[in-house]
């Protein structure tokens, strides 16, 4: 018994020299990330507890408030404003967690962010910077788009690279969109630091409806004719593809967006990089024997961005298979790899978005 008592005072003894082990306790990025993207919440309550910095960022995404915004997780984003996490903060992306919600199509997370006070514009608007409206048009949110218009936001916004909201729409082709932003006062005409506008990227992506309507006639009969025709594949099929994959996706996008083409280069590489690693969804038709169905799976060939028109909530990521068409859309990418080897960063970027072209036009 003397000997236990001893023993106990000698841990209290030397635990007083010891450094404090909450510290030891706090995450690193990649755990926190994983935790708070997995909902832990009483994994983020603990961390919180011990000490942990509230505007404390993980991987990919940011910090816990942007984590629950980009996942819809109102009560952890609820305990990190709480604990005194900052609504206004920029993760190292320049992104907010309005503008995650926004990305990701996150309603009622949008709408809990706004109504405590986060402001869907850059706190100065001489400062050209990606905004809230810009994720939202450019994901094809249209009753995000709506929500953020009717709280003030700032309709010719200008990104970065002085890329305006209704650009965005005419990129990705979201014609009700860009109609729903000329009415509330979008300038299609204002150009980026390239000299382009709303006009030249609808004309470039082949939405020749929304061109139609930034310009008039005459001009856009003169645009027609100098545009040039696009291929056509067969349909292909298709299965949902990882958040990874979608966050990779996105930053290639915006990257492409912004004009950096190197960056974009190496997110599309990471999600193709991803998508080898996706399981191969299995052949289906009518009196396929198993062992058929196991020998015509293929690897994933490329990823898709579907969105339905007048239905831009329903917009999915997937990846695509193909039988003929894949030898095709590899033989695009092949000649994307060689040509970033070679160093040629501006006709890799083109053959990359044109095998993403020639999938995503016949998803629609």
């Amino acid at each position: 018994m003397k000997m236990n008592r001893l023993l106990v005072l000698f841990f209290l003894a030397v635990c007083q020299f010891l450094p404090v082990t909450a510290q030891a306790a706090l995450p690193d990025p990649t755990r926190f990330s994983v935790a708070l993207e997995l909902g832990n919440l009483n994994q983020a309550r603990a961390w919180l507890d011990e000490g942990l910095d509230p505007n404390f960022e993980g991987v990919l995404i940011g910090t816990g408030l942007m984590i629950g915004a980009w996942e819809g997780n109102i009560p952890l984003m609820e305990l990190f404003v709480e604990r005194g996490a900052d609504l206004h903060r920029i993760n190292h992306h320049g992104e907010t967690a309005l503008m995650l919600a926004a990305w990701k199509g996150q309603r009622a997370a949008m709408q809990w962010l706004l109504e405590r006070g986060a402001e869907p514009n850059r706190s100065n608007r001489a400062e050209r910077e990606w905004t809230a409206l810009h994720y939202a048009v450019f994901a094809g949110h249209a009753e995000l788009t709506e929500r953020l218009l009717a709280a003030g936001a700032d309709v010719n916004a200008r990104s970065t690279n002085g890329s305006t909201v209704v650009m965005m729409a005419a990129r990705e082709g979201h014609e009700t969109i860009a109609q729903r932003l000329m009415a509330a006062g979008a300038n299609p005409a204002m150009k980026n630091d390239f000299e382009e506008d709303a006009v030249s990227w609808a004309m470039r992506q082949g939405h020749y409806r929304i061109a139609q309507a930034f310009t008039s006639a005459e001009n856009f009969a003169e645009l027609a004719r100098a545009a040039v025709a696009r291929p056509h594949a067969k349909p292909l099929r298709s299965v949902p593809v990882s958040d990874k994959i979608e966050e990779h996706l996105r930053q290639a996008r915006l990257a492409e967006a912004q004009g950096q083409r190197g960056a974009a280069l190496a997110a599309y590489r990471k999600a193709l990089a991803e998508l080898k690693t996706q399981p191969a969804p299995p052949k289906v038709g009518a009196g396929k024997t198993a062992n058929e169905t196991r020998t015509a799976a293929k690897t994933p060939s490329a990823l898709v961005i579907r969105a339905k028109r007048g239905q831009p909530e329903q917009q999915t990521a997937a990846l695509s298979y193909s039988g003929g068409e894949e030898t095709g859309i590899n033989q695009l990418l092949e000649q994307a790899r060689a040509a970033e080897a070679a160093g040629r960063r501006g006709e890799a970027l083109q053959l990359f978005r044109r095998a993403a072209e020639l999938i995503k036009a016949n998803q629609k």
